[in-house]
């Protein structure tokens, strides 16, 4: 190791900034550790990230010491997930972290817990974290395409979304038999068969509340274990992957929404399904995809919903129709968002390292 590399051992300080993802079809249900029943693709977004300081030191006593700031502020639940999951990772994937002081500090552009993917965005962040540490000790300055293949690994292992928020523009994850390299492992970046449409597809983000969800993602993975649904619904997300990415390939943006809008009710379906039955949409949601349906029927423009595992409504369309859907939401929309609150987004360049 040379003297450079061993000065940095005992004091590496970096920081990334990932991007939330949205997915289209939509994940729901795992199985072994953290892999996926069905595959699923998603938006990498832009506007809704986490940003995330790793800060690393050789510790001269034996443990992991970990100390964790969230919005400047310690966060007790969110700590102890963290310091689980880091003690998971250093016995096997990073061993570096055994015997070592890890300060991190983290903050959300967006309402945390509240359906817009916060853990995948987090956890993204600190796998990027951990990853560009070990580069660090390794001696390593540049980020190969093994080093965000590593990154998604590790953030699956974290939050299974998280694994697609480490590439640009789109992302598979699970298998997929007309996608070259695709795996339950890892996300990889869809990006070289996107049609131009959707390269600056825009998502605006609709909060129609910022509350903490009643039901965790986790547990609703979990619920999906006894669905009766299950076995159909992975069938027909795999059907309706393969239909989608010829879609996003040849600019249909029809068949893009229709698969999009169904994804979306579909998961909220399975969650009404599951045992107990449980409904994250509010009243509110439910009034916004009404209005955005027959907007779209009224006026031929191509604006869709889509939501995630909560009440929160994603209006997706593309960039050429954006003055008449900032106009409709505006006026029609916005009554029903917590505080007027909307996250203007859209599809985005994936992560980046920040000083």
């Amino acid at each position: 190791m040379s003297n450079l590399t061993e000065s940095l051992k005992n004091n590496i300080k970096t920081g990334w900034e990932s991007p939330s993802n949205i997915a289209l079809v939509k994940y729901w249900g795992k199985y072994d550790n953290q892999l996926p029943q069905n595959p699923s693709v998603s938006f990498t977004l832009s506007t809704a990230a986490t940003r995330t300081f790793v800060t690393y030191s050789e510790s001269n006593h034996e443990g992991m010491d970990v100390s964790f700031l969230f919005d400047g502020h310690e966060n007790a639940p969110f700590k102890s997930r963290i310091e689980k999951f880091l003690n998971q990772m250093s016995s096997e994937y990073f061993p570096f972290l055994k015997n070592g002081h890890i300060a991190i500090e983290t903050s959300n552009s967006f309402p945390h817990s509240s359906g817009i993917a916060s853990s995948a965005s987090a956890m993204s962040a600190l796998a990027l974290c951990l990853c560009d540490i070990e580069n660090s000790l390794n001696g390593n300055t540049t980020f190969s395409d093994a080093f965000f293949r590593k990154a998604s690994f590790i953030s699956r292992l974290a939050s299974g979304s998280a694994c697609r928020s480490v590439f640009p523009l789109m992302a598979v994850w699970g298998l997929v038999p007309t996608v070259a390299g695709s795996s339950e492992e890892w996300a990889i970046g869809f990006s070289e068969d996107i049609h131009p449409v959707f390269h600056n597809f825009h998502d605006d983000i609709l909060i129609i509340s910022p509350n903490e969800k009643s039901v965790s993602s986790s547990a609703g993975h979990q619920l999906m274990e006894n669905n009766p649904y299950a076995p159909a619904r992975y069938t027909q997300a795999g059907d309706r992957l393969k239909t989608l990415l010829v879609a996003i390939r040849d600019g249909d943006i029809d068949t893009f929404g229709k698969i999009t809008e169904a994804e979306a009710l579909t998961l909220h379906a399975l969650m009404m399904c599951s045992d107990p039955a449980y409904i994250l949409m509010e009243e509110g949601s439910l009034t916004v995809i009404k209005k955005i349906q027959k907007f779209r029927v009224e006026t031929g423009i191509p604006v869709w919903f889509t939501l995630d595992a909560g009440p929160n409504v994603h209006v997706l369309y593309p960039a050429d129709a954006d003055q008449q859907v900032q106009s409709f939401i505006i006026s029609e929309l916005k009554p029903y968002c917590h505080e007027g609150k909307i996250i203007r987004d859209k599809v985005g360049t994936g992560p980046k390292k920040i000083s």
